[in-house]
């Protein structure tokens, strides 16, 4: 079954804005967000592969040396599914984009 690369995206501010947030709003978000993300989670245990996580800062390697990258905020999942449409409807309800600031879910091909 093809496999494909899930990459959970925030923009930076966005994240900015959840964290001046009071400790009990965001508070409040984790307690509604983290259940409903287990939740996602084992409902779609079948076609998860990796459960990935978050990534940290961004280092580019070019022709030019190491210099620091600017990107989104972003985790990654890899799923198997069908095809691409079938894995990116896997996301549609997950709480990465419905409860907390995520603005999106990449979903990308291995071809190789």
């Amino acid at each position: 079954m093809p496999r494909f690369l899930a990459v959970y995206t925030m923009k930076h501010e966005d994240f900015a804005a959840f964290r001046r947030l009071s400790k009990a709003e965001q508070d409040a978000i984790d307690a509604e967000g983290v259940p409903q993300w287990m939740a996602w989670e084992e409902r779609n245990a079948a076609a998860i592969l990796d459960r990935g996580g978050m990534v940290g800062k961004t280092m580019r390697v070019s022709k030019d040396g190491i210099a620091e990258a600017s990107n989104a905020l972003c985790g990654y999942l890899i799923v198997e599914a069908e095809n691409a449409e079938a894995a990116a409807r896997l996301f549609l309800d997950h709480p990465h984009i419905t409860v907390f600031p995520g603005d999106g879910v990449d979903i990308m091909p291995f071809v190789t």
